[in-house]
């Protein structure tokens, strides 16, 4: 039992350090990541098809008219199952308003084990079997979990790298359904990839 509580307290403290240092990338703003993730807000998402667990072909442009939370992340990842049930919950809440979340598995798990995991996640939103090509469209996704906010014309609005707080995720689903591009200096980045 100990060991298990001074797991948690090392994840809790990994999860917090990265936070930090994400912030104070975002506020030095001299990031070279910082100064590309600028330059696409207001860029066109590009356009994709993955399967689903369902076995369905889905292409992004499915969504064209939604406000799409595009989450890219891993079974393996510890801060992407702090965020999901949050994406439950927003999927919820603003999927009547045209909020479509839109998972894609960047796993080496089979299909069967994401399929499992997001079932015991409760996730309520598409999960998709990523593929690398599809992570290189979007700038490469070196960190897990990258997060886009797309509007509903199909522009980038706020890509994120990493865990944020839910009350920022929120926020960003809020200006992708009303269509306004963040502000360059608004850009918010997580740096940190979670390990296996």
């Amino acid at each position: 039992m100990k060991r298990n509580t001074v797991l948690f307290i090392l994840a809790i403290v990994a999860v917090a350090a990265l936070l930090v240092v994400g912030r104070h990338l975002v506020h030095q703003g001299g990031s070279k990541n910082a100064q590309t993730i600028r330059k696409a807000n207001g860029s066109p998402a590009p356009d994709f098809e993955l399967t689903s667990l369902e076995g369905k072909q889905v292409k992004l442009s499915d969504f064209r008219g939604q406000a799409v939370l595009l989450n890219f992340w891993a079974t393996w990842c510890a801060p992407c199952k702090i965020e999901m049930p949050w994406f439950v919950e927003l999927q919820q809440q603003y999927g009547p308003k045209g909020l479509a979340v839109v998972g894609v598995a960047m796993d080496d798990a089979s299909k069967d084990d994401i399929a499992k995991f997001a079932k015991d996640m409760g996730v309520n939103y598409p999960i998709l079997l990523g593929k690398e090509a599809v992570g290189e469209m979007y700038g490469g996704v070196q960190f897990l979990p990258t997060t886009f906010y797309i509007d509903r014309k199909g522009r980038v609005v706020e890509r994120v790298f990493g865990l944020t707080a839910k009350s920022d995720i929120e926020d960003n689903v809020k200006k992708a359904l009303t269509n306004a591009p963040a502000p360059a200096q608004n850009a918010q980045v997580n740096e940190g990839k979670s390990g296996k």
